[in-house]
């Protein structure tokens, strides 16, 4: 019954990611970064690229109609190819996608814990994200134990899919974000909010495993937060 449960909050926490966004959304820029705010939304996260793969990481939150910076790391990353626009970018170009993201929920590899607020799940074995461009849950969260890709493949090949607990340090405190939740083709999957690894990512964004820890007991869904991307 819990397995049902965990699937079920991420099948609606991505379904979250596939509303439109108004065309008349306000937007506002914090650190230099353009923010396109959603209905509610008064928790932001921004990433801005400093130099090379390096970012400045920043949580903001809206009180009493004004933008306060809470906390913020020059430790931040990006992908090794620098920024790309979402609708260029393609898959294995190692390009971060600028622009703004839902944080949909979170995922890890601890047991949830008292105090943290979004929806979560927590690593099990089989666990990958889907980057099989044949598959019906391409860019999506799927135990190889349910099938429907091919999950043998390497994630070197330009169908591979992202063996989860493969990258257990990274993923120790992680957040899905919207890109690619309509699942366009060769576009990319799997760019997450996550820790630091030895350098630059692969086109998530990440920083120190403090600032994730933070995160998670201050980021609430009832305060619709985003990751912005830009520079």
């Amino acid at each position: 019954m819990r397995l049902i449960t965990a699937a079920a909050v991420v099948l609606c926490s991505l379904l979250v990611g596939l509303l439109a966004l108004p065309a008349d959304a306000a937007t506002v820029r914090l650190d230099g970064v353009t923010v396109r705010l959603r209905p509610g939304t008064s928790q932001v996260v921004t990433a801005n690229r400093t130099h090379g793969y390096h970012a400045r990481v920043t949580l903001w939150v809206l009180e009493h109609g004004r933008w306060t910076k809470r906390f913020s790391t020059r430790d931040g990353r990006i992908g090794y190819g620098g920024l790309s626009r979402p609708a260029q970018r393609h898959q294995g170009d190692g390009t971060t996608p600028a622009g703004t993201f839902d944080l949909p929920f979170a995922f890890g590899t601890h047991h949830r814990r008292p105090g943290w607020h979004m929806a979560y799940h927590r690593i099990r074995s089989g666990d990958y994200w889907v980057g099989d461009n044949a598959s019906r849950y391409y860019n999506r969260l799927r135990n190889k134990a349910a099938g429907g890709f091919r999950w043998r493949l390497p994630e070197s090949d330009d169908n591979g899919s992202e063996r989860l607990l493969a990258h257990a340090s990274q993923y120790e405190y992680a957040f899905a974000t919207s890109f690619n939740s309509d699942q366009v083709r060769h576009r990319g999957f799997a760019i997450f909010l996550h820790v630091n690894g030895r350098g630059a990512t692969a086109g998530c964004v990440s920083a120190p495993r403090s600032f994730l820890q933070m995160l998670y007991r201050r980021l609430s869904p009832q305060r619709h937060p985003v990751l912005a991307i830009g520079a």
